[in-house]
Parts: C-alpha cells; sequence; structure tokens
C-alpha cells in the first residue's frame, strides 16, 4: 500500500475511533490490494473509564547478530515510516521494552513529537494494560512478535494469529476505549512485507 493510501486509511481509522458508541457486537471488513483491515465493536460493563486509543506494534526488522540486535536498515527505514505515519495522531504516550529494537523504533515518532519514551516490562503485559486503562489519552506501545497481539487482547481488541516472527513486521493495531468501557480495534499493515 502506498503512502497516499496510508494516509487515507489511518485517517478513517482514526475517524472509528469516533464510532464506539454502539452496543452491540458489530464487525466490519474493509480490504484494499488483498489487506484486510477489520474493525470489531463490543459491549463493555456499565462502568466509566478514561478513554484510551492505542497504537500498537511489534518493532521493526532487526539484526541477526545478538541477544539485543539493533535494527536493519530496512527497520529504520519502517521506523521513520511509522513516524510519518501517526506524526498526526496526537500520541501523547510512547512506550518501548528495554530493548535496542523497540527504542530505535519508538525514536522517529518520539523525536517528532518530543515526547519521552516510557519504558515497560513485557514480561507483565497485564501491569501495562493495566496502566493504558487507567491512563486513558493517546498512546503507542512498541512490542514484539509475542507480545503484542497478546497486549492487543488484553485490552479488548483483536490480536489475530500468531506474527511470523521471521518475517512479519508490518502490523499496527489500534484499539479505542470509550469511557463506557467499549472496545473497538483495527489491525492493518504498513509499509512492505508481511
Amino acid at each position: 500500500m502506498n503512502s497516499l493510501k496510508q494516509s487515507v486509511w489511518l485517517g478513517a481509522i482514526f475517524g472509528l475511533g469516533l464510532l464506539t458508541a454502539c452496543q452491540n457486537s458489530t464487525t466490519a471488513n474493509v480490504s484494499s490490494s488483498a489487506k484486510t483491515i477489520t474493525t470489531t465493536v463490543t459491549s463493555g460493563e456499565a462502568k466509566t473509564h478514561k478513554p484510551a486509543v492505542i497504537f500498537l506494534v511489534r518493532h521493526a526488522e532487526k539484526m541477526k547478530d545478538s541477544s539485543d540486535p539493533a535494527l536493519t536498515e530496512a527497520g529504520h527505514a519502517r521506523s521513520a515510516l511509522l513516524a510519518k505515519l501517526l506524526k498526526d495522531a496526537k500520541i501523547e504516550h510512547i512506550h518501548s521494552s528495554n530493548y535496542k529494537r523497540t527504542m530505535q523504533t519508538a525514536a522517529p515518532l518520539a523525536e517528532a513529537l518530543n515526547i519521552e519514551v516510557q519504558l515497560y516490562d513485557p514480561r507483565d503485559l497485564p501491569a501495562i494494560a493495566l496502566k493504558l486503562r487507567q491512563e486513558g489519552g493517546r498512546h503507542l506501545v512498541v512490542g514484539h512478535s509475542n507480545t503484542t497481539p497478546q497486549l492487543t487482547e488484553l485490552l479488548g481488541g483483536e490480536g489475530g494469529t500468531p506474527i511470523v516472527e521471521a518475517t512479519e513486521y508490518d502490523r499496527l493495531y489500534f484499539v479505542n476505549l470509550d469511557a463506557r468501557g467499549d472496545t473497538s480495534s483495527t489491525m492493518l499493515r504498513f509499509g512492505e512485507g508481511g
């Protein structure tokens, strides 16, 4: 999907965050160039929550040379594209695990928005999920192939199939939590590959 199409899809997704007042469960599918975006809205409990908009991604392409690898050239390019796609998403908080590949993925957007990256423990996903729910606001969370879908699910979204560890770096999840606790989630793909 080219950059213009990605911008149009992101604009549509930002608008979807305003449509979560539904009481019944609904599903809508939008396809473009064999890439599918799915939105699910579910009824929440009769509690009030701080509204939150959370974007979740796996780190970009990594080198294979160490236990804490840095990003490859393609990974740096994907991180720059992520920053370009999310620069107008009104992100207020950026979270990353304490690994080179996740921090380097978060860095371009953090620098563009002048936001300090907050570290979280990827081994304690319930803790970051609780923090995101309690804090509310607009967030980017950079994680791993084995944590990003799971955190999406802990927030009430759809994680989808497991991420292919060796090759899949292009998922971008969007989870919207409204004040009543209703959740909508969307997954799209950005950049090359996947």
